[in-house]
């Protein structure tokens, strides 16, 4: 089973500082119309070939446009022996209909 969290319990941990590893999976064209603040940007066909660069972090929180690239990424992650991986449901269009902010990309 996926962990997830939803927009308003994300922007709750991140006001409070809690350390947390965001991944942005969605393309290079995606991106440029922003992304969560402090994110860092990997697309999805390449999370086999990183992973193992954020192996070992805090919880991952994983994002695309809608949730559901990110849900699959994280099914994939947990096969991969990582227990830490956590979907953000709704995505990024979920996070920008609660007015949460958006930064530009780079």
């Amino acid at each position: 089973m996926v962990k997830e969290i939803n927009s308003k319990e994300l922007e709750s941990k991140l006001a409070a500082n809690e350390e947390l590893y965001l991944l942005d999976i969605r393309s290079e064209a995606e991106v440029a119309g922003g992304v969560l603040p402090h994110s860092t940007h990997l697309p999805m066909h390449l999370i086999p070939l990183k992973m193992n660069e954020f192996s070992g972090e805090k919880d991952i929180v994983l994002y695309c446009r809608s949730g559901a690239r990110s849900y699959h990424a994280c099914m994939y992650l947990m096969q991969q022996g990582f227990n830490n991986v956590v979907n953000l449901q709704g995505g990024i269009i979920d996070w920008a209909r609660n007015g949460y902010s958006i930064v530009a990309y780079g």
